[in-house]
C-alpha cells in the first residue's frame, strides 16, 4: 500500500497522509515528481507504460515519473522513482526542479538531467515500464498529436526541451 504525504496550497506538510487510489481530500493536495533523461545529443528517453498500469495504460511518457512516498522530499521521490523504474542512479545530491506546475489536486515537480546513459545500465521495472527509447522533441510532438504519448501540453514538452541546459527563465545571462 502506497502512502502519500498531503500539502496545504503553500506547499506545506499538514501531516496528513492518503492511500494511493483515494481521492485527493478538497483543499489539499499531493505531490508528483518527473525526470526528463537527455541524452547529450539532445534527445529525451521516453518510457511506454505497461497496458496493464492504471492511467495511460500502454502510452508513452516522459523518461520517470510517480508520486512521492510518505515521509519523502521530492529530490527524495525523483531519485527513487529514477532507480525504481530504470534502474538508474543518476540525479545528484541536492537537485532542484527545474519546474513546478499547480494543478487542482496537487502539485507537479519536473526535473532535467543530460547523461550519456547506455541501453545496457537501464534496468526496466516489468511492474510499470514496457520499455524505452531516444526521442526527439520533434518526434514527441508528433506523437502526442497521434495519440499515442500522454497527452501533455506541447508547449510544456518544448519548454523541457529548453530547461534542459538553461536553468533560468531567461535566454541569455544579464550582461552587466
Amino acid at each position: 500500500m502506497e502512502i502519500f504525504d498531503l500539502y496545504t496550497a503553500e506547499r506545506e506538510r499538514t501531516g496528513l497522509t492518503m492511500v494511493r487510489g483515494d481521492k485527493t481530500p478538497e483543499g489539499l493536495y499531493r505531490l508528483v515528481v518527473h525526470v526528463c533523461l537527455f541524452s547529450p545529443d539532445g534527445r529525451m528517453l521516453i518510457q511506454r507504460r505497461q497496458p496493464f498500469k492504471h492511467g495511460w495504460s500502454g502510452m508513452w511518457d516522459v523518461s520517470v515519473g510517480g508520486h512521492a512516498d510518505a515521509g519523502e522530499s521530492s529530490a527524495m521521490a525523483a531519485q527513487r522513482e529514477t532507480w525504481e523504474e530504470l534502474g538508474l542512479r543518476i540525479l545528484p545530491e541536492g537537485i532542484r526542479p527545474v519546474l513546478t506546475i499547480h494543478w487542482e489536486r496537487g502539485f507537479d515537480d519536473f526535473y532535467t538531467v543530460t547523461r550519456d546513459v547506455g541501453a545496457q545500465e537501464i534496468r526496466l521495472q516489468a511492474e510499470e515500464v514496457a520499455e524505452v527509447r531516444w526521442a526527439s522533441r520533434e518526434e514527441i510532438l508528433a506523437m502526442i498529436d497521434g495519440g499515442s504519448f500522454i497527452p501533455y501540453e506541447k508547449s510544456l514538452i518544448s519548454l523541457l526541451f529548453f530547461l534542459k541546459e538553461h536553468r533560468s527563465a531567461h535566454t541569455r545571462a544579464d550582461s552587466r
